[in-house]
């Protein structure tokens, strides 16, 4: 009898953790809705920060690419020139473009972008800013 007053709330416990463990495991993320977004400014801060200031910012669909030049601002005013090219993916009736990789003109800097945007109806639209 002893042995079952130790056991069963043991039991307990591991059936409530299981229940939870598939209860995290089934749960699905709500998908972002993209159509909400705002729209995509041609001028806003650097996902990288640092102060630095992305302006002249206008992307174009080219097949299953989204291009675009823009220049990279730094406090101290200096002025970069680069351009950016994402993978474009239907996604919501339109396109994601995500996967960003930029390079500068001057072959001086490059990287990649965690930056995404979403094009449709003709517009693009990028996530709130935090």
């Amino acid at each position: 009898m002893r042995y079952i007053a130790l056991i069963v709330p043991v039991l307990m416990a591991l059936v409530l953790t299981l229940t939870f463990a598939i209860m995290a495991a089934t749960a699905q993320e709500k998908p972002e809705n993209y159509a909400g977004w705002p729209v995509l400014k041609s001028t806003f801060p650097s996902t990288g920060g640092g102060g630095i200031i992305i302006k002249g910012y206008d992307p174009v669909i080219t097949g299953k690419k989204c291009v675009t030049t823009f220049m990279a601002v730094t406090p101290a005013n200096e002025v970069y020139y680069n351009v950016a090219e994402f993978d474009a993916v239907p996604a919501q009736g339109g396109l994601l473009c995500t996967n960003g990789k930029f390079k500068s003109f001057d072959g001086s800097a490059s990287g990649t972008t965690p930056l995404r945007f979403f094009f449709n109806d003709g517009v693009f639209r990028a996530p709130p800013t935090k």
